[in-house]
């Protein structure tokens, strides 16, 4: 359950466990299923970015990443064939204010 009043570690087993049922899905491939999910788990979809499913050629990418911003946290999650199992972790926002290093995709729908 989400603790809106927590800390980015306290809403951790949350994410990590939204991660892992969207990755046993047949969505696993999709950065929208995650971000679906974690909305309707209750995470702000304004705080989150993610990465493309696909790369420039069009094949499904070999991983994916999605974050949520929290305060000065971010909970970041990684997913796809490069990756393994799912990861989930808690790191520090970086210095650009965003959590995720490099272009992400529009969360527009």
């Amino acid at each position: 359950m989400l603790v809106p009043e927590g800390s980015a570690s306290d809403n951790l087993p949350l994410f990590q466990t939204v991660t892992v049922t969207v990755w046993d899905s047949e969505n696993r491939a999709s950065g929208r299923a995650y971000v679906d999910a974690l909305v309707g788990a209750g995470f702000d979809k304004a705080a989150m970015q993610v990465t493309e499913d696909r790369s420039t050629v069009g094949n499904p990418a070999e991983s994916i990443q999605f974050s949520v911003r929290w305060g000065d946290e971010c909970l970041v999650g990684q997913v796809g064939p490069a990756t393994g199992e799912p990861v989930a972790v808690v790191v520090p926002v970086l210095a650009e204010g965003t959590c995720l290093v490099g272009q992400t995709r529009p969360i527009d729908w």
